[in-house]
């Protein structure tokens, strides 16, 4: 990706795609610098790295409504630790995506007469922030039982984790289900996938965000498949999907 102008942010937040009602989401991430300079530092400052964390500020125009807008969607998530996803140019197959895990930690509405209603919000990070893919993109339906695009992500070094994120962003239908999980193999074709990472089972809006626990993986192309069940179930999701 080279040097572009930010016009097609996209942006979501545990079950809801803010994108239409955003003008900025900035991304920061740091670690501490803490002091370890001694006698034997030659003049030089030294320093260690100690806490890091990650933040997200977001801004944009106020709605109301339904559980899809950003005042509802606000208020459900404020003190809650859920899965945020940030695509800083479209959403599409293997876009590149910024996801974690994080607490909507503050939540500001309103200005002056005659300003369009605005609002802001912060989420600060509860694990790291990852650099991944889109894995499955937000505006295609899934009726019945599929797999999605093989990402190959690469080999998983024993101390490092693939991290997955899932934004249910819609289910229509009667008694609609699914149950998204983020198969491995060793080759593009799939031939024998080991699943690694299995959602819980979704009936409504919602996210989740998991990550496996630290054991080196072999394997280096990765997809999500999932389990619809329901009377004429339909669901727009997104999945985000990194190594860390």
């Amino acid at each position: 990706m080279s040097r572009f102008i930010l016009l097609n942010v996209r942006h979501f937040a545990v079950g809801a795609d803010l994108t239409g009602a955003s003008n900025k989401i900035e991304i920061s991430s740091e670690v501490e610098d803490k002091d370890s300079t001694n006698y034997g530092s030659a003049g030089w400052k030294e320093v260690l790295g100690g806490l890091a964390s990650c933040e997200i500020a977001g801004e944009g125009q106020w709605e109301a409504g339904d559980p899809a807008k950003v005042d509802n969607a606000a208020w459900s998530q404020l003190g809650g630790d859920g899965p945020y996803t940030t695509c800083p140019e479209d959403a599409s197959v293997s876009s590149l995506a910024y996801l974690v895990k994080g607490m909507r930690a503050d939540y500001a509405v309103g200005d002056a007469v005659g300003e369009v209603a605005p609002w802001s919000s912060a989420v600060k990070s509860s694990w790291p922030l990852v650099r991944g893919q889109i894995a499955h993109p937000p505006g295609t339906a899934r009726t019945s039982t599929g797999t999605g695009t093989v990402l190959n992500l690469g080999g998983i070094t024993a101390g490092k984790r693939l991290y997955a994120a899932l934004h249910v962003l819609s289910a229509t239908g009667t008694t609609p289900s699914i149950t998204a999980r983020i198969e491995s193999d060793d080759a593009a074709g799939m031939a024998s996938p080991t699943t690694r990472l299995t959602f819980a089972a979704a009936t409504a809006a919602g996210g989740e965000i998991l990550r496996t626990d630290g054991t080196a993986i072999t394997d280096t192309h990765y997809r999500v498949a999932w389990t619809i069940s329901g009377t004429t179930p339909s669901f727009l999701f997104v999945v985000s999907l990194g190594i860390r």
